[in-house]
């Protein structure tokens, strides 16, 4: 049995950050039922739907990976009969999710105030970009917003040059996760209370959180950290090095490591009692730096992760994603799934990173056709007719 499969989700999410932490709770088996308006359905189902390249079976590559393992219906929530609707549905739901901006959920009947008194025990989210409350509650924002509020920006690029965003959208994806953690604390907090509570995730917080001990450095002394391209502003060498393949990296951060390395390298230079502790490497960091990549552009980069490996120097390739999704490693943790469309079409994309050692059987569902999912999702979970069923379906409140 899946660890989530007695858990119903009801998910209003769009986008990145609200799917991602459905996504994460789908595949821990909560039952995440997609809670879609009639005709177009949810913003990612049309994300690159029609890219030859980025698309299967109709389904761009956003679609693919966030709607897995989860239920659509469409209900008209801009109507009140579908906001009644809705609420017979969070009678017997543990969770609504979604991240629409600030006000939008009371608007539509699915904020906490207004679903508690229908079900005592739900549990709300909301992820936007700054949370419920404070004066910037109402702006609107999206990843790279959240990364440039967040101070990581400034952290990120070379030196001299202009702050850069992460490669990967870690504004949004932050949000996400921090949304999956709360509403886990906020279901075991109602094992205890028998009530349930709202959960209340900006992708701000999330990214002030992920300064963590670099914000109580310049809480502590005043000091902005400033930008160091791949290299460290304590450790050396710790950084990144050409090789006559792909790029190496080299993370020494403890005196015996640069024992080691210096052993294997045999280079004189190197082999100064002042750079045997972290303080003397520190303070001719250009100098080891411009040294040890001299050494490194003479090989390959298999050669170097061979030879520091032996040694159990701490070492890696910077992957491009054709290296990254194959590795060893990687596929060894099934972190690279396999889903069958209906089509029969197979693809591939990142499995759940959440291993748990009484959760084998992970298996992953394509995402649901618009809908798919309205009628037995509104008999079994609300037990309507189907005559009252296809009542509403004339009246265009479900579809």
């Amino acid at each position: 049995m899946k660890p989530l499969s007695d858990i119903r989700v009801l998910d209003f999410t769009h986008m990145l950050s609200g799917p991602y932490a459905t996504m994460l709770l789908a595949d821990m088996g909560a039952q995440t039922i997609k809670v879609e308006p009639p005709v177009t359905g949810e913003g990612t189902r049309r994300l690159l739907a029609d890219d030859p390249e980025y698309a299967r079976d109709g389904m761009g590559a956003y679609f693919l990976t966030l709607a897995r393992n989860k239920q659509s219906i469409c209900i008209d929530m801009k109507s009140a009969e579908g906001q009644q609707v809705f609420h017979r549905l969070a009678r017997h739901a543990d969770v609504v999710v979604e991240n629409f901006s600030p006000g939008v959920a009371k608007r539509i009947g699915i904020d906490y105030e207004t679903l508690s008194a229908v079900n005592p025990r739900i549990i709300t989210c909301s992820i936007s970009g700054f949370g419920n409350s404070g004066p910037g509650a109402q702006r609107p924002a999206f990843d790279l917003v959240a990364q440039g509020m967040g101070g990581g920006m400034s952290l990120t690029g070379e030196a001299e040059g202009r702050p850069l965003r992460a490669g990967i959208p870690i504004g949004d994806l932050g949000g996400g996760l921090m949304g999956a953690i709360g509403i886990l604390s906020a279901i075991h907090a109602r094992s205890v209370s028998g009530r349930g509570q709202h959960v209340d995730i900006s992708m701000l917080d999330a990214q002030i959180s992920m300064l963590n001990y670099m914000a109580t450095m310049y809480l502590l002394s005043g000091k902005s950290p400033e930008r160091a391209g791949n290299g460290h502003f304590v450790h050396v060498p710790y950084d990144t090095f050409k090789t006559a393949t792909r790029d190496l990296i080299v993370a020494v951060i403890t005196d015996n490591f640069w024992a080691a390395l210096v052993d294997m390298l045999a280079d004189a230079e190197l082999q100064q009692s002042q750079y045997d502790k972290q303080p003397g490497r520190l303070a001719a960091k250009d100098h080891i730096t411009a040294r040890l990549q001299a050494h490194f552009q003479s090989k390959p980069c298999e050669y170097w992760l061979d030879q520091l490996g032996r040694r159990r120097i701490p070492c890696a390739p910077v992957n491009d994603m054709a290296h990254a999704v194959n590795d060893d490693q990687v596929r060894a943790r099934d972190m690279i799934v396999q889903m069958t469309l209906p089509s029969g079409t197979v693809v591939e994309m990142p499995g759940n990173p959440i291993k748990l050692s009484a959760f084998t059987d992970e298996g992953y569902r394509p995402p649901p056709s618009l809908g798919a999912h309205t009628d037995a999702v509104l008999s079994d979970l609300a037990g309507m007719a189907a005559d009252d069923i296809e009542g509403l379906r004339a009246r265009g409140i479900v579809a």
